[in-house]
Formats: C-alpha cells, structure tokens, sequence
C-alpha cells in the first residue's frame, strides 16, 4: 500500500502563478504516481480572510481544478475533494477540545495579524486547529510544506500525539516533507512572487503579457549600460531562467555574457519571454481543451468527495469509539 499524502490550497483566487508551479504544483506532478494523493480546496480556511465575499469560493474552485489538470495532475490518480464537503469540521470541534488556547495564542499567523491591527476571529484563532483536522482526518503520512509551514504539520502531530496517549492509537502521525522548490522571487524582484503584490507571472498568460511582465522587470540595479559588468548572482531574470528555460547551454552563455559586460538586459529578457512561453504554452493548451469539454470538474470532484467522505468519517467514528462516544 502506497504511503498517503495531503496537500490543500485555499481557493482564494481562481489563478496559479509560476511561484506556485514551483513550490508545490510541479512537487506534486512528480509524487502522485508514488503516494495516495489526496489534494484539499479548503474553502473553510478562505473564510477566514473572504468571509464578506464567499461568493467567489465556488468558481474559483472549479478553476484551480482545471488548473491542476493543465499541470498534469492526474484525477484518476489524485483525490481531489473540497473541504466543507466532508466531516474535517466535527473533528475539528474535537480536537478543539484538547487544544489550550494559550497554544493558539501564540500561533505566529495570528500574532502578525494582531499587530497589524486586525481584529482576530474565532476562525482565526482556531486556524491551526481546522488545519490538523485536515492532516489527520485523511490519516495522511506525509504533508509537502515549505519551512515557514512546518510548524502546523508539528501542531497536528502535537495534537495526535496527546490524543493517542490519552485513548490509545488512533491517528496516524504525520510526517512533514519540506519541498526543494522553494520560493520564487516576484517580477519586482523584492519578495516571493504574489497575486496581491501584483508581482506574478500566471499560467495562463498569454504571450503578450508574458512579454510586458518580463521586459518590466527588476534586473541587476548596478547596471547601467550592456557594457558593464553584469551581476548574475540574486538576478530574477536569471532565476526565473534557471528554473524555467530548458536550453541549459544558451543560459550558460547569457549568463558568462553578462558577466562580461557583452549583452544587454533586453536580450535577456527577450530570451526570457521565449523560454516562459514554451513552458506554459501546453498548460494553457490543455487548460482550453479542457474548459471546451463543459463540466468535468463537477465529476471529478463528486468521485473525489466520495472517497475522502469515506475516509474521513471512518477517522471520526474511530476518534468518538476510542473516546467511548
């Protein structure tokens, strides 16, 4: 039996941006043929910040889906399901149970919203709370989170842990995975690529737009002429070169010629533009001919509700039989 593994976005927009391919959707492409894939849309946590507009949870659903199968994710293989559809919130009510509030308190998403001057939710506050009922109501063995995540994968098994020793074995322990993608610099070049810094680049650009965003962006701010000394070293032109052109060779020789002060930062960046759009060219072709098939996203999630109604409820009825309920 395969080793089970979970991942989840929250469906607050209906885009991925290449940081995302990066940091977890190319992670995941790779792991569905090894793990039982389970893929999460957790609209319970997008409340927490569009409570005032839900309206939009549903649609960006259906997009992100279509998203994941324009990357090559694979539904025959990958358990894709929506969140509320299952029964992560009465266990997370239970878990709530063996959770000091001190231990939240303390939690930093809620500290840096608090001094920002927001007035923190319950929802909030019990982020973490909802976000371990997630991890182990699929009894999940392996969640892929980035180092500035690793604390929640502690948290739920922290809360595993406790729970196991008071009724015996019953969830399965986590194990966190912390992807090698890591984190991509945003076309301003000042910090990690996001829609609301409106510093992305997203799959489905067309070309044109690829081409504005690339020729605008931050290069090597010493540079004043083709003729200086170029810097290579911390340049997003050639960071997102490094991760997305596939002619290694001509990267190579970019880069020796800026060094040496005998290419422009336009040659780059058109060179750029062409390597970009090879990339996201088939994802943007598989995307249309998916949109043309009508609805398939309602089929595939209605197969992957199913399976992880299933699995879910099996892990609350074991936690109420272990609890004497």
């Amino acid at each position: 039996m395969k080793p089970r593994i979970l991942t989840a976005d929250r469906p607050t927009s209906s885009q991925f941006h290449l940081g995302n391919y990066i940091g977890t959707l190319k992670n995941r492409v790779q792991l569905q043929d090894d793990y039982d894939t389970f893929i999460m849309l957790a609209d319970l946590h997008a409340l927490t910040t569009h409570a005032d507009t839900p309206q939009h949870i549903k649609e960006n659903i259906e997009e992100l889906v279509l998203n994941y199968l324009a990357v090559g994710i694979d539904p025959v293989k990958v358990t894709i399901f929506v969140q509320s559809h299952t029964v992560i919130p009465q266990l997370a009510l239970i878990l709530g149970m063996f959770t000091p509030v001190s231990m939240l308190e303390r939690q930093p998403a809620l500290k840096e919203k608090l001094d920002q001057g927001s007035n923190a939710t319950y929802g909030l506050l019990g982020y973490p709370v909802l976000m371990a009922a997630d991890i182990l109501g699929p009894r999940a063995n392996v969640v892929p989170v980035g180092k500035d995540q690793k604390a929640h994968v502690e948290f739920a098994r922290d809360i595993a842990q406790k729970f196991n020793s008071l009724f015996g074995e019953t969830f399965t322990i986590p194990e966190p995975l912390i992807g090698e993608g890591g984190t991509l610099v945003g076309t301003d070049g000042k910090q990690k690529m996001s829609k609301s810094l409106n510093n992305a680049i997203f799959l489905l650009d067309d070309e044109q737009t690829v081409k504005e965003k690339v020729m605008k962006m931050y290069t090597d701010p010493t540079r004043i002429r083709p003729t200086d000394l170029g810097h290579v070293e911390g340049n997003p032109v050639f960071i997102y070169h490094d991760f997305f052109n596939a002619n290694k060779e001509e990267v190579a020789e970019l880069k020796q010629r800026y060094g040496a002060g005998m290419v422009s930062d336009v040659e780059v960046k058109e060179k750029l533009v062409a390597a970009l759009n090879k990339f996201l060219a088939p994802i943007r072709e598989r995307y249309a001919t998916l949109r043309a098939k009508g609805d398939i996203v309602g089929d595939i999630l209605a197969q992957g509700d199913a399976r992880a109604k299933i699995v879910i409820s099996e892990t609350l009825e074991s936690v109420k039989q272990a609890m004497g309920m």
